[in-house]
């Protein structure tokens, strides 16, 4: 522990979080009931003003630690020893890196995380680039015969900023697919719901729209067809399900070229298409600590660019998906608001339809009494009494 007072700049990756939580991925061996006391106390000071471990902390601000806040020299933790092939395979996937993100071009066929038999996987290859510093960690998946742009945290910092970028859906996933046939539709939106298939294990999706399943949807559009045999299509999912493109896309009756778990045999191109899965994370943006949006394209992998040629399609073709338009959340409340009061005076009016109508004597005449000359007007009628001093 240091006998000094340290200081201490908050960075980007760490803009937003609480002054605890900050403590907890720089200087884990300070407890809370420690931060407590010297928030209590004063000793915590954030640009040289009392600060709460509720506090949330800025980039840019000065954060003054007392003695015994800074980090002891502890044992790095323990790497998996990776051998030549392994590291240059890791490497090789690289289509950017700064400090706070690797970005992976993932080839078909390995794993994001591993499983019950499954020895080789990305997660597994990540002490490639932990020389230095902490474990890199990943922030979303792509499944195993699923291609394309794998974005990784270098930083607990980061991995929480990309986190909460993936979970509040404000990162653009675009994805290419070959799929069987054509759409009658060429630009949709797909809106049905996902549940695990009973008995499967949680290894396979279907479509339930019982009260168990959950939101799923899915925009997309045609880029390109080769006749009625098979197209190109863009997706971009607008929510993250588990194998959610592959179901959707399944359940329209168009299942993406080589996923038989969800087309079955329906699923394969007849001539030299490859069998695998043609599907690919093409493009991913999202939001960087650092400021500037990371925008990263990935290439795509040798069986689905062969296929692409075979039926006639330019990749040149493959404009960006256009952006859905977006109602500002204060508008899209206003308008909530207007429909639900415009609901409610129609009921209103239908009560008093049927107040007026109740009121009729035997005879058709109104039971109403009239006020006689001179009465009170009931109390709420009329227009309020102004009240001095409010606008």
């Amino acid at each position: 522990m240091s006998d000094q007072v340290r200081q201490f700049t908050v960075q980007h990756d760490d803009d937003g979080v609480r002054l605890d939580r900050w403590f907890k991925r720089h200087l884990p061996q300070v407890g809370f009931a420690t931060i407590s006391r010297w928030a209590r106390t004063g000793q915590i000071r954030v640009d040289g003003k009392r600060a709460d471990p509720a506090d949330r902390l800025a980039a840019g601000q000065v954060l003054r630690v007392p003695p015994g806040g800074a980090a002891p020299e502890r044992k790095a933790a323990p790497r998996r020893e990776l051998n030549e092939e392994q590291i240059e395979r890791a490497e090789a996937m690289v289509l950017t890196q700064d400090r706070a993100a690797i970005v992976l071009n993932k080839p078909p066929g390995l794993a994001t995380q591993g499983g019950t038999g499954t020895k080789e996987h990305v997660d597994g290859l990540l002490d490639a680039f932990a020389s230095e510093g902490p474990r890199p960690r990943l922030v979303h998946r792509l499944d195993k015969d699923t291609s394309g742009v794998l974005l990784i945290a270098r930083t607990p910092g980061s991995a929480a900023f990309f986190s909460k970028r993936f979970s509040g859906r404000s990162a653009r996933k675009i994805y290419w697919a070959l799929i069987v046939g054509v759409p009658s539709i060429e630009d949709g939106l797909i809106e049905l719901p996902l549940a695990k298939q009973p008995g499967t294990g949680g290894e396979k999706m279907m479509v339930d729209e019982s009260e168990h399943g959950q939101a799923a949807r899915t925009r997309y559009r045609v880029v390109d067809r080769a006749g009625n045999r098979a197209a190109w299509v863009e997706l971009q999912p607008l929510t993250g399900r588990t194998h959610q493109l592959r179901v959707h896309m399944a359940a329209i009756g168009h299942p993406i070229v080589g996923d038989g778990k969800y087309g079955g045999q329906d699923a394969f191109l007849t001539g030299s298409i490859s069998r695998k899965m043609h599907l690919h994370a093409r493009r991913l943006i999202i939001d960087h600590p650092d400021g500037a949006p990371l925008d990263v394209t990935a290439p795509l992998p040798e069986h689905f660019a062969a296929s692409m040629a075979q039926l006639g399609f330019d990749e040149a073709d493959g404009a960006d998906l256009p952006e859905a338009p977006k109602v500002p959340e204060r508008e899209a409340k206003k308008q909530a608001a207007k429909a639900h009061a415009k609901q409610y005076r129609k009921e209103r009016r239908g009560e008093r339809r049927g107040r007026k109508s109740g009121e009729r004597g035997p005879a058709g005449k109104s039971t109403r009494t009239a006020a006689k000359p001179g009465a009170r007007k009931p109390a709420g009628r009329g227009p309020a009494p102004k009240t001095p001093g409010k606008r």
